[in-house]
């Protein structure tokens, strides 16, 4: 274990294993964790892999009482059959006592070219896997394209053959957006931290953002157990967040470091 490890600070990255790190957190601390694990080896990453059960043991102790993962992953296909890898991992959440939240879907709008018999593969899911109800929801919002203007509004007939109608309230210009989140990806599009796209398989930081905004609040804590090139930090320090970041290689965490740094400084 590394020395530095026996005393977690703030804002600050771990060059250890995300369980060796974790293990570290004191029980009920974190309020939000957005990450991206390793999955399925569509991607290489240094040569490392990770225990996902006992990860999700530790992610379950120290998230708070209403505390909220982002889990985002997909699956391989392998020899024509998907794995699943990632609805088996979600319900093995469920099974430890997290909620599935949602479900949402990270769309890539310019997804890498593919061949094959299959229709082109274009997003990953986001399981939002909550500690009991979440404590925070900021949703985010977009302007409505129409105002309701009727008192009432009629919907299709409940199960007992009723028409379900109530009053409506047309108070506001702007709605909620809904669970499929899409953004161009690449270099450039993800972000503009060149260096970054040292790392294999970086997401968006405005997908980041957008997670951190909608589930924590300034001054919460945010944890990326596989910090990879540092996108969740740079994005929960840019909006007043704090954050805890692990990652076993080194490669990583000096990229990490390097765009962090520059809003420190």
């Amino acid at each position: 274990m590394n020395n530095e490890l026996q005393s977690l600070e703030l804002n600050s990255f771990y060059h250890c294993d995300c369980l060796e790190g974790i293990k570290l957190i004191p029980d009920d601390y974190i309020d939000l964790t957005v990450t991206s694990p390793p999955y399925d080896e569509l991607r290489s990453y240094e040569g490392f892999n990770f225990n996902f059960k006992e990860t999700a043991k530790q992610l379950l102790r120290v998230t708070k009482s209403g505390g909220v993962v982002v889990w985002i992953v997909g699956d391989a296909t392998i020899k024509g059959c998907e794995s699943l890898t990632s609805f088996t991992q979600a319900l093995y959440f469920k099974e430890l006592g997290f909620n599935v939240h949602d479900t949402m879907i990270y769309e890539k709008i310019n997804p890498t070219p593919m061949k094959g018999n299959r229709y082109q593969q274009s997003f990953e899911y986001m399981f939002i896997l909550s500690k009991g109800k979440p404590k925070t929801f900021n949703p985010l919002k977009i302007k409505k394209k129409y105002m309701e203007n009727r008192k009432n509004k009629k919907y299709n007939k409940a199960v007992d053959g009723k028409t379900i109608e109530h009053v409506y309230k047309a108070n506001s210009e702007m709605k909620t957006i809904h669970n499929i989140w899409r953004y161009t990806v690449g270099l450039y599009n993800s972000t503009s931290d060149k260096i970054a796209f040292q790392h294999p398989a970086i997401f968006p930081e405005k997908l980041a953002e957008d997670h951190i905004l909608s589930w924590s609040n300034e001054g919460d804590i945010v944890l990326d157990p596989f910090m990879g090139s540092g996108t969740v930090a740079k994005m929960a320090l840019l909006n007043k967040r704090k954050y805890i970041g692990f990652e076993v290689s080194n490669k990583y965490i000096q990229i990490a470091n390097e765009r962090v740094e520059k809003l420190k400084s």
